[in-house]
């Protein structure tokens, strides 16, 4: 048993270095490890089926031998006075002994650990596990969801039995504390410690989250709880190598504070730690409230003098020859700028054709970089995409053509399609799609001149999360299957309208699967003309 677990480490071992890594950006690619693992489980079965029936084997010997040994030890001469027993003695010893001896040498685990060689090199590695764990506190921040119901499984509207156990929740604090993340150390350590407390099983020791969370609490300043934290912790284990230091450390900062202030000492409040005990720090996003406010539904600005102005209309694409039979259904979202939303505009069937041909072909999503022009990836763009040519297949061909039908803007200048799939607390924070003054490079290898439109297919429902929010002006669009919508870029002057600047939510439960054609100017002279100002 020893030699199969040291080779299972080791299996495990080598799938981190040959993993693919950035599995947990799409949720598409992900399905394949559910298959995957079902396999594995197959195979472990197997294993221990056939671990159990050479014990069977083994422990019918033993008991055999057992009686047999209890019988001639009470009389050895006498046992042997018999010929057939001497006769079996002198076999079993020569014979039936190095059998059991070969039996017991075979390993059964040959075919599981080589089924795992087969499969490790797809398995996800330590980046994808942290990248899942860091996904899994973006949803806690923008939806403000708290660590007991994540641990719990219930996320709004959803109660599952999806749970996190103690070790988990130790691990996530980990991961952050690893990350000098402190905020979300202090949460996910609280609530290891709360349902460690309330009798939940754990391998982790209560000694190791007290040392992990009172240290996270004294980085985000709250002296008089990190004391009472370590207190805690000495009591429990008083030789820990670095608790009393702390202390004494903790006890004189405090100290000294309060002589400053010539304040008293002021008991710790019996409150446990939750979401809102600690602000949560800022960062490089100055729009974040508004974005993640939005994202939750709250500070929409759809009032109801806007909605009024909101119609819906069959569109024939100015007389197009190919909708005039069937004009297309166009909905607005917004009035300005000018959002419209399009239904029916992928069947079931062509979506499928889609995502079929980009699946094999997703690599994780790239930002331009505005200094440099090169594609890169980023933290604040979680999902993987695929880029589809219209000879990959004729289903490409009638997208493209649909989309030039319904927009009236020619598609010859346009990028190719791109599918993207969203992953684990998927999302693509505010940012604009055309390049701005400060980039002027951005495109310049296309030739074909800055974004003037978006068109933007939604191919599948989300369950919760994952909308498309603009939060300067505060508009939500919400993921309709088969539902495309449209805006510019660019005002006909060919500036940039910066109110367009847009986010994809991160997905709470669900999975998000979207194809964007981005149009270029060039091409579009005689079908946008340009206006007579800047804003027209």
């Amino acid at each position: 048993m020893r030699k199969f677990l040291s080779v299972i480490s080791w299996a495990l071992l080598c799938c981190c270095w040959t993993s693919q890594a950035e599995i947990f950006t799409s949720i598409g690619q992900m399905t394949d490890l559910i298959h995957t693992e079902k396999e594995l489980v197959q195979s472990l079965k197997e294993y221990i089926k056939a671990e159990e029936s050479k014990l069977a084997v083994v422990k019918s010997w033993a008991n055999k031998l057992d009686d047999l040994t209890k019988v001639s030890t009470s009389d050895p001469e006498g046992y042997l006075g018999h010929p057939v027993n001497a006769y079996k003695l002198m076999k079993r010893l020569n014979t039936e002994w190095s059998e059991l001896e070969s039996l017991v040498l075979q390993n059964p685990s040959d075919g599981f650990i080589s089924n795992m060689s087969v499969h490790r090199q797809f398995f996800p590695d330590e980046e994808d596990e942290t990248g899942a764990a860091k996904a899994l506190m973006r949803l806690q921040d923008t939806y403000q969801l708290d660590s007991e119901a994540f641990s719990r499984g219930k996320l709004p509207g959803i109660h599952s039995n999806a749970v996190l156990t103690v070790d988990d929740c130790f691990d996530m604090g980990k991961t952050a504390y690893n990350d000098a993340d402190y905020y979300h150390a202090v949460l996910w350590m609280q609530q290891s410690l709360k349902q460690l407390d309330s009798g939940d099983e754990a391998v982790v020791a209560k000694a190791d989250i007290l040392d992990y969370l009172s240290y996270s609490v004294y980085q985000m300043g709250d002296l008089p709880r990190a004391i009472e934290l370590t207190r805690r912790l000495v009591a429990i284990d008083p030789s820990h190598q670095r608790a009393g230091g702390n202390l004494r450390y903790f006890e004189g900062l405090l100290f000294k504070q309060l002589k400053e202030l010539n304040q008293a000492y002021q008991p710790v409040s019996e409150e446990p730690i939750q979401l809102g005990t600690y602000s949560r720090p800022k960062d490089h996003l100055p729009e974040r409230e508004a974005y993640e406010a939005l994202c939750r539904g709250e500070g929409a600005k759809m009032t109801e003098a806007r909605r009024s102005r909101l119609v819906c209309r069959y569109q024939d694409g100015k007389r197009n020859p190919r909708l005039l039979l069937k004009p297309m259904k166009e909905e607005d979202e917004w009035d300005s700028p000018h959002i419209v939303r399009y239904l029916d505009v992928l069947s079931h069937e062509e979506i499928e054709k889609i995502k079929e041909l980009a699946k094999p072909r997703l690599a994780r999503a790239t930002v331009r970089d505005p200094k440099t022009g090169v594609l890169t990836t980023a933290n604040y763009r979680v999902s993987k995409s695929a880029w589809l040519e219209a000879e990959d297949d004729p289903v490409i061909v009638r997208v493209n053509q649909r989309i030039e039908d319904i927009t009236g803007l020619t598609v010859d200048t346009a990028e190719l399609l791109q599918v993207a799939n969203y992953g684990v607390g998927g999302q693509y924070e505010p940012h604009y799609d055309f390049s701005r003054k400060d980039e002027p490079d951005a495109f310049k290898r296309l030739g074909t001149g800055n974004r003037v439109a978006t068109f933007l297919n939604y191919m599948s429902d989300v369950e919760a999360g994952g909308a498309t929010v603009f939060p300067d002006f505060g508009a939500v669009v919400r993921p309709r299957k088969g539902t495309a919508v449209f805006w510019y870029n660019l005002f006909k002057s060919g500036e940039g309208d910066y109110r367009t600047r847009h986010a994809a939510c991160p997905v709470l439960v669900g999975s998000k699967w979207v194809s964007n054609k981005w149009i270029h100017e060039r091409g579009q002279e005689f079908r946008r003309p340009c206006g007579l100002t800047e804003v027209d």
